[in-house]
């Protein structure tokens, strides 16, 4: 395919929204749409740019690059916040750009609606019988008390765009909150104290969000070492990566009762296999990665896909970028 060395060629695997935005640039890019489903989403016909998304047919490419990625793509914009589901290679060489933050405001609302209905249990208080009613309600009369999320201690592991969305929320209900973050605190933020290491956070909190990236570093990071750590009563929740938690270990810590529970929107694998114990397990809420679901997350990646495909166009830096050595 001849292509005008001055109009890149831009390979679009996201379609939908994304293809409607395309159409306005088509007199500054030659747009052709591919199928990140296929067999080789990594076939990128030698398209300079390459919109994607994570995909099954993704977690099946090679460890090593094509001979046709030696020469391209010169910048990949991926939908998604996390890198973990393509090859490595796919960050070498090469200006790779992510959903970073697109869906912080639907995550943070689920880890709220988790902290809320472990706290006050709502979904068990519900009497199917004017004698199931009076079973409810009796022990009430004698303590007129439920869990409250004022005054509890919420630990984040993991402070970027979703952990200050969870954190300006629970700020709302009164919780005090600790983060951990590899990295190092850039500046001070308001009302959040900064703890040294992911044991401390298990020891000090009553509820405590995995938001982290997986990463080589991260893999399992939550293990038997960390979680013997974990505080009488801790509520566990994961809305980053299943990678990011031994699940046996976890197992085997719920029930010696510490953590005393967890709600887990993401495993490993997904789905898990039937008869997995996590679809059973009474200290364990599982969801099926939805917490980023929301009307407004397609919007926001459109919007960061026009900024940056103007940015690109126009010579300009690009915003989310990935560094490779980070992996994030």
């Amino acid at each position: 395919m001849s292509i005008s060395p001055t109009r890149p060629l831009l390979l679009d695997q996201i379609g939908g929204p994304v293809a409607h935005l395309l159409a306005d640039y088509t007199q500054q890019v030659h747009v052709i749409s591919g199928d990140r489903n296929t067999t080789a989403p990594w076939h990128i016909n030698g398209a300079d740019i390459l919109f994607t998304a994570p995909s099954r047919a993704w977690a099946e490419a090679p460890s090593s690059p094509p001979p046709e990625w030696q020469d391209g793509p010169r910048w990949v914009q991926i939908a998604s916040a996390g890198i973990d589901s393509f090859p490595s290679w796919l960050t070498e060489g090469r200006l790779v750009t992510c959903g970073r933050g697109d869906a912080a405001t639907p995550i943070a609302e689920y880890v709220i609606a988790a902290l809320l209905n472990h706290e006050r249990q709502i979904d068990a208080l519900h009497p199917g019988s004017p004698q199931e009613w009076e079973a409810i309600v009796a022990p009430f009369r004698q303590n007129p008390s439920t869990g409250t999320l004022q005054g509890r201690t919420l630990g984040l592991a993991g402070y970027g765009a979703i952990g200050r969305a969870i954190a300006t929320r629970a700020r709302a209900f009164g919780m005090n909150i600790r983060a951990f973050r590899r990295g190092a605190w850039e500046e001070e933020e308001n009302n959040i104290q900064p703890v040294s290491s992911l044991a401390e956070l298990f020891k000090t909190s009553d509820h405590l969000v995995l938001a982290m990236p997986l990463t080589r570093e991260t893999q399992q990071i939550v293990n038997a070492d960390v979680l013997k750590h974990a505080r009488p009563g801790l509520h566990l929740i994961n809305i980053a990566r299943g990678g990011l938690v031994d699940q046996h270990a976890l197992l085997k810590a719920l029930d010696n009762g510490r953590p005393a529970f967890a709600t887990l929107d993401v495993t490993t694998p997904e789905p898990l296999p039937a008869g997995h114990p996590f679809y059973t397990h009474p200290r364990i809420h599982l969801t099926p990665h939805i917490s980023w679901v929301g009307p407004s997350v397609r919007d926001n990646l459109v919007q960061r896909i026009r900024t940056n495909l103007t940015h690109f166009l126009g010579g300009k830096p690009l915003i989310d970028t990935i560094d490779p050595a980070r992996g994030y």
